[in-house]
C-alpha cells in the first residue's frame, strides 16, 4: 500500500472560473460580528473547500479586499462569493426571502445538537457564526428557524470561530452529498 502525500498537481483543483461555475452546496455562512480578520480568512478558505454558495459578512466583520483577510483565505476570496451586510438581520431578510432555512450555531436552549441535525439533500441552508466573545446576538437568534449546537465535552465548552465553521460545514456537507 503506497502511502506517498499526494502531489499539488494531482490534486485535481479547480480554477476560479471552474469554482464559479460549480454546481454549489447550498449554504450560504453568514458571519455575525466577527471581529478577527484571521478568522475571517479561515472562513472563507473553508467555505471553498466545501463549495459554499456564499459567505454573507455582517456589521463589524471586515470585507476583503484585506491582507489580513488574505493571510488565511490563500486566494478563497476570488473563489467564493460573499456579500457585505450592515446588519445580520438584513443578512437574514434576504436569505428568509430565497427561501432558506437560517440557523445559529450557538450554545442556546432548545438548540438541535449537530449530530441529530438532518438537513435535507437540497435543502437551502444559512449558517450563523457570531462574535469570537458575545457569539450571535439574541436578537439573530430570535428572527432564525432555529440553533445548531456542537456538543463539547471539555472544560472550555468554546471552540474558536474558524474551528466551528469547518465542524458545522463538514458535518453538513457530509449529511447533504456524502451521506445521502
Amino acid at each position: 500500500m503506497e502511502r506517498r502525500k499526494t502531489l499539488n498537481e494531482e490534486l485535481g483543483r479547480l480554477s476560479v472560473d471552474e469554482f464559479k461555475e460549480s454546481i454549489k452546496t447550498p449554504v450560504v455562512i453568514v458571519l455575525d460580528n466577527v471581529r478577527s480578520l484571521n478568522n475571517v480568512g479561515s472562513v472563507f478558505r473553508t467555505a471553498d473547500a466545501f463549495l459554499v454558495e456564499a459567505v454573507y459578512l455582517c456589521g463589524i466583520t471586515g470585507n476583503p479586499p484585506n491582507k489580513e483577510i488574505q493571510k488565511t483565505a490563500l486566494g478563497a476570496t476570488e473563489s467564493v462569493h460573499w456579500k457585505p451586510f450592515v446588519t445580520t438581520t438584513e443578512a437574514i431578510a434576504e436569505l428568509k426571502q430565497q427561501g432558506f432555512l437560517v440557523y445559529a450555531v450557538e450554545q442556546a436552549q432548545s438548540a438541535i445538537m449537530l449530530h441529530h441535525f438532518s438537513p435535507e439533500k437540497n435543502q437551502k441552508l444559512a449558517l450563523i457564526f457570531g462574535n469570537e466573545v458575545n457569539g450571535v446576538e439574541q436578537e439573530v437568534i430570535n428572527q432564525c428557524t432555529g440553533v445548531i449546537e456542537i456538543p463539547q465535552a471539555g472544560m472550555k465548552h468554546s471552540l474558536n470561530i474558524s474551528v466551528s465553521v469547518g465542524v458545522v460545514l463538514w458535518d453538513v456537507y457530509y449529511k447533504m452529498k456524502i451521506k445521502s
